[in-house]
């Protein structure tokens, strides 16, 4: 089967929409490796995180259209999949061309939340409608939607009024460097490349409004322990910075940019727990990864928490300042129910492994081709 992916996030994005389109593409290609796989993509690769021999990469080719690639993407790559012979496209991030069908290809995309309809403020009006109206059109061409929760499939049926059975679930999983243990001489040399004390709580992904950072930083303020945060840095940052400043809680709390896959992982795995108070997510891999890390996960009660944390992690609300933390206190206090947490969530965590979601994905991509 030939089949297309749009890997603009997978050769761009470092961060959720690039690992999940990364982790497909490398899974599928792992356990399925007689298919053929094109990657469509705007323009050469930023984030060289997959083996391009494996794959065909595909680039525009006019320089009219490496000018205007943001629209190439949109619709006349439609010409280029047509003239490769794919029989499925796969829009890996919530689009597909316009125009998909007439090249005779099946479609499937994945939506992973529908948070610019949920929290409309988060985001620009302009930014709202370009998104709604990409997704919209997406969800009624597309011949199947793969939804990364039963939460998101919810919302694609609630906001976008898509018929459930259209919708299929298959859950992500997470990079394969986070299900590696690492040695102690590993660990102690990425403690002394960032200078990490010799116990902290990790918190990991973009500190943005949503993410809800400032909850966390608030309920560690009379707790003996560091925060360490790996994560890009927003306008919200300015927020918490200054919190920090006004408490004087800057030995306590310390910032990280653009750690290397690997020192991420090792950095979960020495966390004494792993707090995520996120709003909303479609799904929540760094929970996925905590797990994966015999790490135990402190997270959202509700919403699509429960799916990614399973009966064993901790819930809270994420603006109960007082109940996290009661929460994190109380599992620092006691290292054996930290490690109990772990070992049962590490055996709940298995449902997500690769060979699962490949299968789930190929399967579906069968039912269509």
């Amino acid at each position: 089967m030939r089949i297309g992916f749009d890997a603009k996030r997978a050769f761009h994005n470092t961060t959720g929409l690039g690992n999940y389109s990364r982790d497909l593409i490398r899974i599928l290609y792992e356990y399925f490796p007689e298919e053929d796989y094109y990657l469509y993509t705007t323009k050469p690769k930023k984030v060289d995180r997959l083996d391009g021999s494996k794959f065909t990469e595909v680039l525009p080719h006019s320089k009219f259209w490496k000018k205007f690639s943001s629209i190439w993407r949109q619709g006349p790559v439609t010409r280029q999949i047509e003239k490769d012979s794919i029989e499925l496209y796969h829009g890996l991030s919530g689009e597909i061309p316009r125009n998909l069908k007439k090249t005779g290809a099946k479609s499937v995309v994945t939506i992973h939340d529908l948070i610019f309809v949920r929290y409309p403020k988060l985001y620009s009006f302009f930014d709202r409608k370009i998104h709604f109206n990409k997704f919209k059109y997406a969800v009624n061409h597309a011949d199947k939607i793969i939804a990364i929760s039963e939460q998101t499939k919810r919302d694609i049926v609630k906001f976008l009024k898509i018929d459930p059975s259209k919708i299929t679930v298959i859950y992500q999983g997470c990079h394969a460097v986070f299900k590696e243990e690492a040695s102690e001489i590993q660990r102690m040399a990425v403690k002394q490349k960032y200078n990490l004390p010799d116990q902290f709580i990790l918190n990991v992904g973009t500190i943005e409004e949503r993410k809800n950072l400032l909850s966390i930083v608030k309920a560690i303020k009379d707790i003996d322990i560091c925060l360490v945060v790996a994560g890009r840095k927003t306008n919200y940052f300015d927020t918490v910075q200054e919190y920090i400043e006004t408490h004087q809680l800057q030995d306590k709390v310390k910032f990280l940019e653009s750690v290397v896959l690997k020192d991420l992982a090792i950095l979960y795995q020495m966390a004494e727990i792993f707090v995520y108070p996120s709003i909303f997510e479609g799904f929540g891999i760094p929970i996925i990864e905590a797990l994966y890390s015999k790490t135990p996960v402190v997270t959202t009660k509700g919403g699509v928490f429960p799916e990614a944390g399973g009966p064993n992690s901790i819930y809270v609300e994420p603006n109960n300042i007082k109940q996290l933390t009661i929460e994190i206190d109380a599992l620092l206090q006691d290292k054996l129910r930290r490690k109990q947490i772990a070992e049962k969530s590490y055996a709940f965590v298995q449902k997500f492994n690769d060979e699962g979601i490949a299968n789930a994905i190929m399967n579906l991509y069968k039912q269509l081709v």
